[in-house]
């Protein structure tokens, strides 16, 4: 029975990272449980994007329409994070604001080694995991609605 729920905490941070934590409190887990399964969802992600990309990229080229625009609002704010911080700012926002979906797609259209990217989104997930879970399992009304 703990592995479906370990499965649950699993799949819903691989789509967003918020969603580990969540589901880890929810489902009774401890934090720690919690926050190793949060890492290891969002490093699924990561790991299947980093490797996939270069065949989404051309799947996407060979059926898309028509040329996106250079530079629309989106990717002059991607190579902005990315002049500014590089893969380390890229890896430190994936969590709360691109996703590891989103965050691995940015690394990859910049042509990082594979390996820098698997590394600095490790290092990113178990930070803001250990972080997030701490705070959503400290927070006294998630604590009532949860019971």
């Amino acid at each position: 029975m703990q592995a479906a729920k370990y499965f649950s905490v699993i799949i819903a941070s691989t789509i967003k990272f918020i969603g580990g934590p969540l589901a880890g409190m929810a489902l009774g887990l401890s934090w720690l449980e919690t926050a190793i399964c949060t890492v290891t969802g969002m490093m699924l992600s990561v790991l299947a994007i980093t490797f996939a990309g270069a065949a989404l990229e051309a799947l996407k080229r060979r059926y898309q329409k028509q040329r996106p625009k250079r530079f629309s609002r989106r990717t002059r704010l991607a190579i902005r994070v990315w002049k500014a911080s590089g893969l380390a700012g890229i890896a430190l926002l994936t969590p709360l604001v691109l996703t590891p979906i989103g965050g691995t797609v940015l690394a990859v259209s910049f042509k990082v080694h594979k390996g820098q990217i698997l590394l600095y989104m490790l290092i990113s997930a178990t930070f803001w995991a250990i972080i997030q879970t701490l705070a959503i399992y400290q927070l006294p009304v998630l604590k009532g609605f949860f019971s």
